[in-house]
């Protein structure tokens, strides 16, 4: 639910918001909690990461816009997007009386123990709670959501995803790490195998997994499937593109020019090189029968 300009009262959540982990849907749920007292719960969202403008060059994505928006629609919340450009130079003081006040009708506001704002990141949470109290708007500040010690954070996430290691990321995000790129047309390798796939590319800018296998599954016509996904060059045929290809078990159909969602979920192993066509084909049916195998355990 894209939102202009707010009529009713709102109750906005305040972040980054550029993984929608554990951390950031505290503090979202601490905006729709103040459902109950009649606000409509927002998101406020900026139209590029801040770093972009800021230093030139934003963090890897971990989430794509399409997935972000379909995940707070959800949710159940409203989300005003905000071009950044906008408001980089406003004083803290500014943000919030024409942005928050006038723009989003806030009456309450909620952001995390080390939300940043205005010009520079000169407000913090303590100046945005002494601005909601001197307004007389609710303001709730959501303390440290921590996982194996420290505070979940997109940059332990994307670490955690280059290293192979989707267990901890979706421990962390509280999902699978997905995506969802349009499906393009291969070579139909696969076919030859006697494993069809769809094969996927990395936009610019998206964090790139480890390459290797891993167990996942895939979102089609609305159901999820248990698939395999190969990341990387594919050496057996000496390709140089990396791509992801994902054989999803159980189904047969054309999905070109379709945005298939593929959920990681474990790390089976390395990217190899083999010797032979039928090698490779047996490896596959292996890798294949160990995912088969994870979800039997996982819906047992």
């Amino acid at each position: 639910m894209q939102a202009t300009i707010f009529g009713q009262p709102s109750a906005v959540a305040l972040g980054t918001f550029d993984g929608l982990h554990k951390g950031h849907l505290a503090v979202i749920s601490s905006a729709v909690a103040f459902r109950e007292e009649g606000l409509a719960p927002c998101v406020l969202l900026f139209d590029k990461h801040p770093q972009t403008v800021i230093s030139g060059r934003a963090p890897a994505e971990i989430l794509t816009d399409s997935l972000k928006k379909k995940a707070l629609d959800k949710m159940g919340v409203c989300y005003f997007t905000v071009p950044f450009e906008d408001v980089r130079n406003l004083t803290a003081g500014e943000f919030f009386e024409d942005v928050l006040l006038k723009k989003m009708n806030a009456r309450a506001v909620c952001c995390g123990y080390d939300y940043r704002f205005g010009h520079d990141g000169a407000g913090d949470a303590v100046l945005l709670k002494e601005l909601c109290t001197a307004s007389r708007i609710k303001c709730s500040i959501t303390p440290a959501v921590s996982f194996a010690g420290e505070p979940i954070s997109s940059t332990r996430i994307r670490e955690a995803i280059v290293n192979g290691d989707v267990e901890n990321a979706n421990k962390m995000l509280g999902r699978a790490f997905s995506y969802n790129f349009e499906v393009a047309a291969g070579e139909k390798l696969g076919r030859l195998l006697g494993t069809p796939t769809i094969n996927q590319h990395f936009p610019e800018g998206f964090v790139v997994p480890k390459n290797g296998v891993y167990i996942s599954k895939a979102l089609v016509e609305g159901s999820w499937h248990a698939a395999v996904t190969d990341i990387g060059m594919r050496p057996t045929f000496d390709s140089s593109e990396l791509r992801s290809e994902t054989c999803i078990m159980n189904f047969s159909g054309n999905l070109y020019g379709q945005q298939v969602e593929v959920g990681l979920l474990k790390y089976l192993r390395p990217e190899k090189k083999f010797s032979s066509l039928a090698t490779l084909s047996r490896q596959i049916k292996l890798d294949i029968q160990k995912a088969a195998e994870y979800f039997d355990t996982v819906n047992a």
